[in-house]
């Protein structure tokens, strides 16, 4: 498998969780803002929605859409227990995070990468996202992890989008759950892995 990733985006939940897995795959780095790979190539003929993560696999097929592919992956290395088993209740639970992690939480930074907007739209989406940490503040309550039992790919995308605070000076303190939430994750060697190789700095 070969995973092109940009370092720092949702696609590091992948990232960690091929590490988790112990799968081999390749990694291909991509310049979001030029559209090429390292290695020049143009990412839109590889992927056409021009975003990461995407998951090529070994029969030249590609997926696309985190959630899409996190749970392949997880599905990839049963023994893993990164996700239940399908058909199963804890199977749509996990499900059920990754949707709103992806909707509530991911969408929800997406106008703070914008510059361009008037003031009164980030302050609004600051406003929703800090009711939105409220909401996993009380799930994370008196848990390891969102399933209680065992880390899974939903806690990887969780630790990835929280990891976005950071650049967007957005204090955690208020949420202290989810601050250690994040320091427990960070301190997993495939997450240390995979934020060492996309040069990013382990949350403090």
């Amino acid at each position: 498998m070969k995973l092109f990733y940009t370092p720092g985006a949702c696609s590091l939940a992948s990232h960690i969780v091929l590490r988790e897995t112990g799968l081999p795959f390749d990694l291909v780095r991509v310049d979001l803002a030029t559209g090429k790979t390292e290695t020049g190539a143009d990412f839109r003929a590889i992927n056409p929605k021009g975003y990461v993560p995407a998951l090529l696999l070994d029969d030249g097929q590609l997926l696309t859409e985190n959630q899409v592919v996190l749970q392949y992956v997880a599905d990839q290395a049963p023994g893993s227990h990164l996700a239940p088993e399908f058909g199963s209740l804890a199977r749509y639970r996990l499900m059920e995070w990754l949707a709103f992690i992806s909707t509530e939480l991911h969408k929800g930074f997406g106008p703070l990468w914008n510059r361009q907007l008037p003031e009164v739209v980030y302050q609004l989406a600051r406003e929703r996202l800090a009711n939105r940490f409220d909401y996993m503040e009380r799930a994370v309550l008196g848990k390891d992890w969102l399933d209680g039992n065992h880390f899974s790919i939903a806690d990887a995308y969780l630790f990835t989008v929280l990891s976005w605070t950071a650049y967007h000076r957005i204090d955690l303190s208020p949420w202290p759950n989810l601050l250690t939430f994040q320091q427990r994750v960070a301190v997993r060697p495939a997450v240390h892995a995979a934020l060492k190789t996309e040069g990013l700095t382990p949350p403090g």
